[in-house]
């Protein structure tokens, strides 16, 4: 069924009282059933386990991967099962729409826990108590909700704005509850297919899975003499550098340093392969060219100079060069100063992002009549009565449980209420929500003010990113409903829904997995970043506030060299981006990224994005199985791939923390 559109002619003179009457009596789809006791519950398991594979891919990569479409397939496919069988009806349109937004509000419930609030603890060594991270993340995200809402009259309403990926979930939606069923059965089938493959070789190569089967299921170590249980090594390379040893084979060096010493292993890492495809070519590149420079050419150059050393700990052991060494001694401040240059050029190359913020259409003059909408929209009044009570609680809370100075933690609002405003703007018409960069404006303002105290400028700085997101987040599932007919007063409250379900599954998982009791009781963060969990935007929040408190005249001079290099290089790339209309390849922000990411996974992501790029090129036949496969099922195919890695991967780590 084609959905009804109004033209550019109507969109452009109409006043938002005929587009609300339009759209109530051609669109809206009255009592048919959407914020129901199943589609919130639904949403909210389904929030739980995507907020957790989330939550491990972005310990591994610090990016959040979109999990809108992947349960929108799902829930289709599940209820679409059961109603074939027999067991329950199936889901309506309207139901579907509504799990797929509790479960995208849950889903990106954990930026904050692998950005800022990791960043925080990094700086200060401090380990706050998880129910003060649930009572901070729900209070920040509730009050992008109150944001979101004056701000959807505008842009859905009034504007008709596209909000790209928004419409693309309404249209996949549409396409499969109206003739198109089969395509979503058979995607949720290869999604499922991938997943169980993949999370059957992840069990394969994790320690704590085999300890679980051999040890205590199968007994082997009492009768089959077994004493360390066997699975299958993830870094191939160690096959390789086990028989070197014994056969005194060669093990390859650069300059002079051991390659495993630079962080340069081969890894088979299946999530890592998803994300790539997900990525795209040209990004994964991006990364896989930043690794290549630091890794291969700036890092053991810095060692030969001696920028990079071996360093004594605090309690006298030496910390050999590693990975993480070549990263916080050196290659960080180049690697952030390209994320940073990067996301602010290309967000001051984009001035319709703030120019049409302010800008009205042109409409007809006409007599503003009852509100139609008045009995489904979300009420003015609960934002402009909510968000006074937001802010006290989200600066009650910041300066409570973090420490933020009454006077910044206020000050920082009004500040970051406009960077919403350009990021839901941005949302709107790219599908890009900046928040690395409109969060590093409010990181080096409050710093200006405050460098004493890190959590001055990251709690804010963190604020920005939540609110920013949770508001674009918010419209940008919205659209959909709003294409669709869809109540957007139960679309709030099942966003709401989603908040506190992603923030009750990530949150204690983030303890468990990343900062687990010793065996006093306490928490520290000495087990948080490691070779597996590489923490990379929370290493890039904690390298700014760093330089915020300390001042570039900490850095070795060749690392200023190298900032300067990097500030130049950055720009240079985002603005033949904006020339040639994203024709150019480089990503800077990407670039950055592949510095700090371990470079094993910039190398999977790499592989993963080429192999979908190859094969889609050579499979652009429609309804053949090889297009079938890699380009229409890219998306379910990738998720699977990383929701059946991230998923074990998960239960690998909780049982290792279990088994001891």
């Amino acid at each position: 069924m084609a959905l009804p559109y109004l033209t550019d002619e109507q969109i452009r003179t109409w006043s938002r009282e005929q587009k609300d009457r339009w759209w109530f009596e051609n669109v809206f789809r009255g009592d048919m059933p959407q914020l129901t006791l199943r589609s919130a519950l639904t949403g909210f398991l389904l929030g739980g386990i995507l907020a957790a594979t989330n939550l491990y891919i972005g310990a591994k990569t610090g990016i959040s991967v979109g999990v809108g479409l992947t349960s929108v397939i799902l829930a289709f496919a599940l209820y679409r099962g059961l109603a074939r069988a027999g067991l329950a009806a199936d889901f309506t349109i309207l139901e579907n729409n509504c799990t797929q937004s509790i479960a995208t509000a849950a889903g990106y419930m954990t930026a904050p826990l692998v950005s800022a609030l990791a960043a925080y603890m990094l700086v200060t060594g401090a380990v706050p108590p998880a129910w003060h991270l649930v009572v901070w993340l729900v209070v920040v995200a509730v009050i992008g909700v109150l944001l979101a809402f004056p701000l959807k009259r505008r842009f859905i309403n009034e504007e008709q704005m596209p909000f790209p990926e928004g419409r693309a979930c309404g249209v996949v939606l549409d396409a499969l509850y109206h003739g198109k069923g089969d395509e979503g059965v058979l995607k949720a089938r290869l999604l499922g297919l991938t997943a169980g493959v993949t999370a059957l070789y992840q069990m394969l190569v994790s320690d704590g899975w085999m300890r679980l089967i051999q040890f205590k299921i199968l007994q082997l170590h009492r009768w089959a003499g077994l004493s360390e249980p066997w699975h299958l090594q993830e870094r191939l390379d160690t096959y390789y550098y086990d028989l070197a040893a014994r056969l005194h084979w060669w093990t390859p060096r650069i300059l002079g340093t051991d390659i495993r010493q630079l962080g340069l292993r081969l890894t088979l890492d299946a999530a890592m392969l998803g994300v790539g495809g997900l990525m795209g070519i040209r990004v994964a590149s991006s990364v896989m060219l930043g690794a290549f420079v630091n890794f291969f050419v700036l890092a053991p150059l810095m060692i030969q100079r001696g920028d990079i050393v071996a360093r004594a700990a605090a309690d006298g052991t030496t910390i050999a060069i590693s990975r993480t060494e070549i990263v916080n001694q050196w290659a960080l401040w180049w690697g952030v100063t390209m994320m940073i240059v990067g996301s602010l050029v290309g967000l001051l190359g984009k001035p319709d992002l703030f120019t049409s913020v302010f800008r009205r259409k042109r409409k007809v003059a006409g007599t503003a009549g009852p509100d139609v909408l008045a009995h489904i929209e979300l009420p003015l009044w609960v934002s402009c009565v909510g968000l006074p009570f937001g802010v006290a609680a989200g600066a009650w809370v910041s300066h409570t449980y973090f420490g933020v100075p009454w006077l910044l933690a206020l000050a920082s609002f009004p500040l970051i209420a406009v960077l919403t405003v350009i990021c839901t703007n941005a949302m709107a018409l790219t599908s890009w929500t900046p928040t690395g960069a409109l969060s590093k404006i409010t990181q080096f303002t409050m710093g200006a003010i405050d460098r004493s105290n890190p959590a001055s400028n990251l709690i804010p700085a963190g604020m920005t990113s939540e609110i920013a997101s949770n508001a674009a987040n918010l419209l940008s599932d919205i659209k959909p409903g709003y294409m669709l007919g869809a109540k957007p007063r139960q679309q709030a409250i099942g966003h709401v829904i989603g908040i506190v379900a992603g923030s009750l599954a990530a949150v204690p998982l983030f303890y468990l997995l990343f900062l687990p009791a010793h065996a006093d009781g306490t928490r520290s963060i000495s087990t948080m970043v490691s070779d597996q969990f590489a923490f990379p935007a929370a290493v890039q929040w904690k390298g700014v506030a760093d330089l915020i408190a300390h001042g570039l005249k900490s850095l070795p001079a060749s690392a200023l060299v190298s900032m300067a290099f990097a500030a130049v290089a950055a720009a240079f790339f985002e603005i033949a981006r904006i020339v040639t209309r994203g024709r150019f390849p480089i990503s800077a922000v990407s670039v950055g990224l592949g510095v700090v990411l371990p470079p094993e996974a910039s190398f999977a992501m790499w592989v993963g994005a080429l192999a979908f790029w190859w094969f889609g090129r050579r499979q652009r036949v429609a309804g053949t199985r090889g297009h079938a496969f890699w380009v229409e099922g890219c998306e379910p195919v990738c998720a699977g791939l990383i929701s059946g890695a991230a998923l074990v991967g998960i239960g690998n780590a909780i049982l290792n923390v279990l088994l001891g």
